[in-house]
């Protein structure tokens, strides 16, 4: 028998590495199939389901054979989604505008100042969020209750003190994300803006604020999802339907006949689900460059 050749030890050894690596490959393929069926078969199942021509689970298919669009006109005239939509959009618009401000203005001066009690501030404010919000409800009930009894727009049943609540919540790594990014803009344009006689508010408005709108579409992001799909706080502190946004609208729509309320709910929940779409494809190059750019520095 012929001894091998270094040729072809060397031709084995490629092979096996070729064999391990599709192997390798073949796998990492599988669980991205696996974890995407996950992931999309709610969304695709919710979709067809408010194409499907029957209204109840008994009978639906994946791929509908007679799409109809009676379940959208179902929630659109015979619901009053435009309400839901509009108090939602309300709330979280207002919600994140005041949060993303005072998000700003609480990490500028985490980052830009020193002063007695900031890293045990920094501390305390994500400790804070380390708590699960549910421990909290009971409190936040009764708080809200006593607000109501001296200013009711701020209180207990009424959009101002849901947002209220939003924003607290909404603090904590929000403040941490954006201080990281506020760190990782050079100091020496501070210090040159002061040479030209800027003010610290001058500071921030012409230099911080310009160059920190990937981090504050990112923060408008998460605040603005966080709120618009929210349900625990609203279903707590909200009892008139008149105030109803639409995670109220819809859970209220299949509470007492799920089954046969489930066509207009799928329809009314991809109708609700479109102003996210829109809001990521627009701003996806911000939050790309955002959460990149915000975890240099912490």
């Amino acid at each position: 028998m012929s001894k091998p050749t270094k040729r072809s030890l060397w031709d084995q050894v490629m092979q096996s590495q070729r064999n391990r690596r599709r192997i390798s490959n073949g796998f990492k393929l599988l669980l991205a199939i696996v974890v995407l069926g996950f992931s999309l078969f709610p969304i695709l199942w919710t979709i067809s389901a408010a194409f499907n021509p029957t209204s109840g689970l008994s009978g639906q298919k994946l791929i509908p054979d007679q799409p109809t669009l009676k379940h959208f006109r179902t929630i659109l005239i015979e619901r009053p989604f435009g309400l839901w939509m509009l108090n939602t959009i309300k709330v979280s618009v207002v919600a994140t505008v005041l949060t993303v401000l005072m998000t700003m203005l609480a990490a500028f001066s985490f980052s830009r100042f020193r002063f007695k009690g900031r890293q045990p501030l920094l501390l305390l404010v994500l400790l804070v969020q380390v708590f699960p919000a549910l421990l909290a409800m009971t409190a936040l009930y009764a708080l809200m209750r006593q607000i109501g009894e001296y200013i009711p727009w701020l209180g207990f049943n009424s959009h101002g003190g849901l947002i209220l609540l939003y924003m607290g919540g909404a603090m904590g790594l929000n403040v941490w994300l954006m201080k990281g990014f506020f760190d990782s803009i050079p100091r020496d344009l501070d210090e040159s803006a002061m040479i030209d006689g800027c003010s610290q508010w001058q500071i921030f408005w012409r230099i911080i604020f310009p160059l920190s709108r990937p981090i504050i579409a990112v923060i408008a992001l998460l605040s603005f999802v966080g709120t618009y799909s929210n349900w625990v706080l609203a279903r707590i502190m909200i009892q008139d339907q008149q105030l109803f946004t639409l995670m109220l609208g819809l859970q209220q729509l299949i509470q007492d006949d799920y089954g046969q309320n489930w066509g207009p709910y799928a329809a009314g929940a991809v109708l609700g689900a479109l102003p996210i779409v829109i809001i990521y494809v627009v701003l996806q190059d911000f939050i790309v460059g955002g959460l990149t750019q915000g975890a240099v520095k912490g």
